[in-house]
């Protein structure tokens, strides 16, 4: 059967069998399946035109079964297979994979299943287990399929059963671009996570702008080190190489075995958190070892430290180069720089970490603006909004890879739109300005600012100074007390946890840091300093700090 963008011209699916017409020898995911006897890694490899052909037994299958199109399936496997081909499967059919964290904990991940009304569930046996222990959260669903052992009596069958043999291609749902095509969920940073809702026309749109703004060329070898992109690799054409990483807890990865992965697969496009960057980094440059085949490291989700992007300089061949799309669940990519740019911004700068973190300018396609703060909905859009170059203000964007709404959330989704017209701008949640030079530096998340009887503070400017002390791993800025009448509290995660069991050196720490804040206007006015042994991070990618979880444990320490 020949294959061509002109089938389905709009579902995300249809890359699968174009990659597997035009290169079906190449190897579409390679993963580790343990060591041989020797110690040596194993890997399990598929060809593109394997995976297109696994992905046709499934969807085969699942049609079989009943899951059409527009049937939400609620998807709870691992990174990997049978994930990518899983999910490539319920896009050829036009069915709706719910994607969600596991890990987001009980309560959330109670709510969330609940929220998104699944009619099909695809999961793993502890999947399953969940299922029947909170009912309620699963009442919508009209069939389980079970992903494993098929002597576990769990689910109503067992997906290795739906894996019919091949008598045709399936065809591929011919969708529309407003057609609903996954429901992905926040990282819940500020609160429960939210299923956004995503469209084939936003991920076709997402496609374009990752391929267009870095440069990504079918043939590559990329590491995903957030699972999802592993279907943006496929469909651009790379193998996804799938790294020794658990997705749940990205921070606690064994940097010699990402290293001696990204070697022995000789990858060249990697996307991940700054947290496992941190770590191989400073590996790297402990044991003198460079990644020459990394063409580009790609760093989201939380702010990255200039010092990273200067570590990578010496690890990466002299074309490379680091970079940080800016975006979110519900927009991405928004913006993007890369570590050379962002050095040389800091430099004209002066190096002022008052300045925030710059994110880079616009990519292409997407309009942003700087607004006016206001915690309110703001119904439709006005021209009056836009603040000027250096003022600080809400970050919001417009674009065909911007999302319309949440699911079953209308309170925020009201909060979170604007309507101009027949668009919608997105409010990114976020503080900033833009320079003279049209690039964005970020100011924080709007929700995290501290508003005092004197002033606002914002969270970025304000943990850069302090950030600075070779002894802070990280720092936070939280108030405590209600809004308007905020005292903000400087939280320190040291970098050597002795000290917080050294009074001395606490007290020396903090006169240290306070004398550091002594030198900046914004800064010179705090004098509330707590030291905690580990912050409580995003599972997505372990980076973004939950000041909430932080500003409530300030408070209890004064009491």
């Amino acid at each position: 059967m020949s294959v061509s963008l002109e089938i389905a011209p709009h579902n995300i699916a249809r890359y699968l069998p174009m990659m597997a017409r035009e290169r079906p020898t190449q190897v579409a995911v390679v993963m580790s399946e343990g060591h041989d006897r020797a110690g040596k890694p194993r890997y399990r490899r598929l060809s593109f035109a394997e995976l297109d052909l696994v992905s046709d037994r499934y969807a085969w299958g699942l049609s079989a079964a009943g899951v059409n199109r527009g049937t939400r399936v609620l998807s709870m496997v691992p990174a990997g297979l049978p994930l990518i081909s899983l999910t490539f499967a319920l896009f050829k059919l036009g069915a709706v994979p719910i994607l969600i964290d596991p890990a987001m904990g009980r309560r959330n991940l109670v709510q969330c299943i609940a929220e998104c009304t699944p009619e099909v569930m695809v999961g793993v046996p502890r999947a399953h287990l969940a299922r029947l222990l909170f009912p309620n959260a699963f009442r919508s669903l009209r069939l389980s399929i079970n992903v494993g052992s098929s002597l576990v009596p769990l689910g109503d069958v067992n997906l290795a059963d739906l894996s019919v043999p091949l008598r045709t291609p399936f065809p591929i749902a011919d969708v529309a671009p407003d057609e609903a095509a996954a429901i992905i969920f926040t990282t819940g940073s500020t609160g429960v996570p939210k299923g956004v809702l995503y469209e084939h026309g936003m991920f076709g749109a997402q496609m374009r702008l990752l391929r267009d703004c870095f440069g990504v060329a079918p043939g590559e070898i990329d590491m995903p080190a957030f699972p999802l992109f592993a279907l943006f690799s496929t469909a651009l054409g790379c193998t996804s190489a799938i790294p020794p990483i658990d997705p749940t807890r990205p921070a606690t990865c064994d940097p010699a075995a990402v290293v001696a992965f990204v070697r022995d697969q000789q990858i060249t496009s990697t996307f991940g958190s700054p947290a496992i960057w941190q770590k191989v980094a400073a590996y790297c440059q402990q044991e003198g070892v460079r990644l020459p085949t990394l063409r580009r490291v790609l760093m989201a989700g939380a702010p990255v430290p200039a010092d990273l992007h200067e570590r990578f300089q010496t690890i990466l061949a002299p074309d490379a180069d680091t970079h940080t799309p800016y975006g979110a669940t519900e927009a991405l990519p928004i913006t993007t720089i890369s570590g050379r740019e962002v050095l040389a911004a800091n430099l004209a700068r002066g190096a002022d970490p008052l300045a925030g973190t710059c994110i880079g300018r616009p990519v292409p396609e997407v309009t942003l603006r700087i607004i006016t703060i206001s915690d309110a909905p703001i119904l439709t859009w006005d021209d009056a909004l836009v603040l000027p170059p250096f003022q600080i203000g809400e970050i919001v964007v417009k674009g065909p890879a911007v999302t319309k709404s949440y699911v079953a959330r209308p309170a925020a989704t009201a909060l979170a739109k604007i309507h101009d017209g027949a668009t919608l701008w997105h409010r990114m949640g976020d503080v900033g300005y833009v320079d003279a030079a049209g690039r964005v530096w970020f100011y924080g998340r709007k929700s995290h600012r501290v508003v005092t009887a004197t002033g606002t503070l914002f969270t970025e400017p304000v943990e850069l100074v302090f950030a600075q002390h070779p002894a802070v791993a990280r720092c936070a800025l939280v108030g405590v007390g209600p809004a308007g009448q905020q005292r903000p509290v400087v939280i320190i995660e040291p970098q050597h946890r002795q000290v917080l069991r050294d009074s001395s050196a606490r007290a020396a720490l903090v006169a240290e840091l306070r004398e550091l804040g002594a030198r900046y206007a914004m800064t010179a006015g705090l004098g509330a300093f707590l030291l905690h042994p580990a912050f409580p991070v995003d599972i997505r990618h372990n980076a973004k700090i939950f000041r909430e979880q932080l500003a409530v444990w300030a408070a209890k320490q004064e009491r």
